[in-house]
């Protein structure tokens, strides 16, 4: 009689065929299609973040490093303009008014025999230091007033929303030039106070848009799960996970905010005369644009070349820290 070949498994019986005759079953090794290596994890790797891949990306772009060392070469010649000239640009000379390049004086004299490059030189200081201190205001400001906006909501959003919404109406530089037509004592912090005072709202919106995308994110649910108190989660998950288009934003302000500068000076309202500035410089030359424009040239040159290094360096960043802009 054949030999039983069901073995019962619980209620029901699988029938177990044999081998036939001359017959040999085959069975692959388990790692035999990678499948080891393809599901392995490195464990010994740093592990990745936004910071890292932003500067991963930046660094593999040619307009990172030319619009990085154009800011290199501008904030040194605004720190130390001692370096590049000796020449005092407040030495003027009115019998050498409006001669050429020589000696010395590669760029020529302005129309009160002024060297024009050692004054070139030292406007770069008063541009990017009022650029520097308006930016660093309005990030301070605007932060503040969009963080609290967005995360504690109900009356805070209301009515932080509706003094935005006031001074948002109110055109930067218009604001500006009404402020500094009644001030007696012009200096740069004033300047740079007044641009910030009517520049902050952008920023703003942008914090509190940002926050709002935020605040509902799993790890502040996780935060709040540990009993940490609300202004901590703010300061420490909610606000560094939201810095990245509040950094895009400062690299661009910065250039705009030294083009307002440049225009409070060339209408005269801006830095004093006795502070070298492009603005002032472009301003003073404007009567010489059609007989002499070299000396409107070179200010006016200095000041757009740092705006584009800013504007260059602020599109950097912004497709850096954008996720969606590395996928196009």
């Amino acid at each position: 009689m054949p030999e039983n070949r069901y073995e019962p498994v619980g209620r029901s019986a699988t029938p177990t065929p044999a081998p036939r005759p001359g017959q040999e079953h085959f069975t692959a090794p388990a790692d035999e299609g990678g499948l080891g290596a393809v599901d392995a994890v490195a464990t010994d790797e740093t592990p990745t973040s936004l910071w890292r891949d932003a500067w991963h990306q930046m660094r593999r772009r040619p307009l990172f490093w030319v619009s990085g060392t154009v800011i290199v070469i501008v904030v040194l010649v605004a720190a130390f303009p001692g370096l590049f000239t000796s020449i005092d640009p407040r030495a003027c000379d009115l019998a050498r008014a409006l001669e050429g390049p020589q000696a010395g004086h590669p760029f020529g004299f302005d129309r009160q025999g002024c060297d024009i490059y050692s004054r070139t030189m030292y406007g770069a200081r008063a541009s990017v230091v009022v650029g520097v201190l308006a930016t660093s205001m309005v990030v301070i400001l605007g932060t503040t007033i969009g963080a609290i906006a967005g995360y504690y909501g109900k009356w805070f959003d209301t009515i932080l929303s509706r003094i935005t919404d006031i001074f948002f109406a109110i055109p930067l530089v218009l604001g500006a030039i009404v402020i500094m037509s009644i001030a007696t004592n012009r200096t740069s912090f004033l300047v740079a106070f007044v641009l910030a005072v009517f520049g902050w709202t952008q920023i703003a919106r942008i914090t509190r848009g940002t926050v709002l995308s935020v605040k509902n994110n799993e790890f502040v649910t996780a935060a709040k799960s540990l009993g940490m108190g609300r202004g901590q989660i703010l300061v420490r998950h909610v606000l560094p996970n939201s810095a990245a288009p509040i950094i895009v934003y400062a690299t661009v302000a910065l250039g705009q905010f030294i083009v307002a500068e440049a225009t409070l000076s060339f209408l005269g309202i801006g830095l004093p005369p006795d502070v070298v500035s492009w603005g002032g410089d472009i301003s003073a030359a404007q009567g010489a644009i059609r007989t002499d424009p070299e000396i409107l040239l070179y200010p006016a040159g200095g000041l757009a070349v740092t705006v584009l290094g800013f504007m260059m360096m602020g599109d950097v960043v912004r497709d850096a820290l954008d996720p969606k802009a590395r996928k196009r």
